[in-house]
């Protein structure tokens, strides 16, 4: 039973054992309880595979800021994007007046190796554990859409669980957030911005993706290769996708929506369209 769907009295303060077992069985009995969908030992292996390599990536980020923030300390500006080839070259070639300085540079750099190559660690050990995870049909389905390689696509699944669970699109977008909060009574209807409820790395992952469709619609080599295994439904489905949220993107933009704004609409159009893959790629389940 979901906790926080459990109807209750703003007026109640007493809580005991019993007068709770009593309130469960009157609200089982009307039928408002709402179940949660449980996954078994395998599901969650993947899920703290994926989630570890989410802290990874926090880690990753927080190495560099380190980095970046103790150059500007010293004043020095890179002034082209960094993390690059390039860019460890000049890192390499810095030179400080201080000692003291080298030594905290030469820590930093290595604290960005060390994150960096843990993160790529943990995303080869989830490409190894997906042709063992029941859900793999799902992952590889999901990767038809642009903006969802191999990490992105198994990060949703393993945190989602069993897409075809929702009876529509309208109930996922609402389980991931990305509805709008309303506050409504009589003729007056106010929105606000979206209720956040739900997983926030399934979230996350939609908005990422969703930037990606800022661009015209098309079929890179990337993506082609990514299909080719694919039922032509799916491959449909993600070539509709495309055309229904990169014109959407433009015109919102048009619109002179801010770009943030434009970004949220799109995830919530997109997993609409990642609920239609789930259920094409798990017509059992569903």
């Amino acid at each position: 039973v979901a906790p926080s769907l459990i109807p209750r009295k703003p007026g109640d303060r007493i809580k005991t054992d019993r007068r709770d077992a009593a309130n469960l069985a009157r609200l089982h009995r009307a039928g408002e309880l709402t179940p949660v969908w449980v996954p078994d030992p395998a599901h969650e292996a993947v899920r703290d595979l994926v989630r570890a390599r989410l802290a990874a990536v926090r880690a990753l980020r927080q190495a560099r800021q380190q980095l970046s923030g103790f150059l500007l300390r010293q004043g020095q500006h890179y002034g082209r994007p960094a993390w690059t080839l390039m860019h460890r070259r000049w890192l390499a070639g810095l030179r400080f007046a201080q000692a003291a300085h080298h030594l905290v540079l030469e820590d930093c750099i290595a604290a960005v190796e060390a994150a960096t190559a843990r993160r790529d660690r943990l995303e080869a050990h989830i490409a190894a554990a997906l042709p063992d995870w029941s859900l793999a049909p799902v992952v590889r389905a999901l990767q038809a859409l642009r903006g969802m390689a191999l990490v992105a696509a198994a990060t949703l699944v393993a945190e989602l669980g069993d897409i075809t669970r929702f009876a529509n699109p309208r109930q996922l977008m609402a389980y991931l957030g990305l509805v709008p909060s309303e506050h409504s009574s009589g003729g007056t209807r106010r929105q606000g911005g979206i209720t956040k409820a739900g997983n926030g790395s399934a979230r996350r992952m939609l908005i990422e993706a969703a930037w990606s469709y800022r661009f015209p619609a098309r079929i890179s080599r990337e993506l082609l290769l990514r299909q080719e295994t694919l039922a032509k439904p799916i491959r449909d489905t993600a070539w509709k996708a495309q055309e229904r949220l990169c014109g959407r993107y433009r015109k919102l933009a048009r619109a002179g929506k801010a770009p943030n704004v434009i970004t949220t609409a799109i995830a919530r159009e997109l997993a609409g369209f990642v609920w239609a893959i789930a259920r094409q790629a798990q017509p059992a389940a569903a």
